[in-house]
This record gives structure tokens, sequence and C-alpha cells, in this order.
């Protein structure tokens, strides 16, 4: 049963605290990035995008709602493990598919694969950290 860790105590540290803000951060990230698909590429250019780059179109109405729900799980502190893991591969695709083709650096044309690798040691770090302090599932 999940339970509220959100009252300051002595047994909360740092670490809790550093895990609590790179999950409220990367939460916040990955609704933004939603968002940015919804209302400024639509879903419908969002999956066009992914059949150019030769993905099938559902893939974006799935990256959408990984991008959406696991944002608003990771800032609530809900399964933050599992749902941390479970973002790997949408990154792991963005770096492949969405940004391989660019190089590595972030600031090529194209943007490069630098950005999304990152968010994927980022997750798997949270992964390794848990929720920290403030989440609904204290447990991960």
């Amino acid at each position: 049963m999940a339970t509220a860790s959100t009252s300051l105590s002595a047994s909360t540290s740092a670490s809790d605290y550093a895990a609590a803000l790179l999950r409220v951060t990367t939460g916040a990230l990955f609704v933004a990035h939603a968002a940015m698909k919804i209302v400024v590429f639509t879903p419908a250019g969002t999956a066009g995008y992914f059949e150019s780059i030769g993905l099938p179109a559902f893939l974006a109405y799935v990256t959408i709602a990984a991008e959406l729900l696991g944002g608003l799980a990771l800032i609530a502190g809900f399964k933050t493990r599992i749902v941390s893991l479970a973002l790997v591969p949408v990154l792991m695709g963005a770096a492949w598919f969405g940004h391989g083709a660019a190089g590595f650096f972030f600031s090529n044309p194209g943007g490069g694969w630098e950005y999304p690798a990152f968010w994927v040691i980022v997750m798997v770090v949270q992964a390794l950290l848990g929720a920290g302090a403030w989440a609904l599932d204290d447990r991960g």
C-alpha cells in the first residue's frame, strides 16, 4: 500500500531530498515534452514525424502517453523506480531514431543524441535512488 511521506523528519537525508528534486524536475520535463507534442506539433504532426523517420505512427501516441503519464507519476513519486526504467526505452528510441543521424552534440542541426542519452543515465540513476522525499510511494 502506498504511503505519503510528506513530513520533514530527522531520518530524511540530503540524498532523499536530492532524489526528490531529480524526480520532480525530470517529471516536469517529461510533461513539458508531452505538452509540446500535443500543443505545438499536435499528435497528428508527431505521428507524421515518426513515420518520416521510419517508425509506425501509433508509437507517437504511445510516446506522448508515456511522457505525460510517466512525468506525472514521477512528479507524484508513484512507482518511481518502475516508471523511471519504463521511460528508458522511450529515451533510447529518441536517441537512436529521433536524433541519431544528427551526430552526438545536441547543438548540431536536428539535435544530436547527447541530450536523450543523458536522460537515459538520469532515469537509471533515479531508478537506483528511488523516489526520495515527498513521494506518494516512498518504496519507489
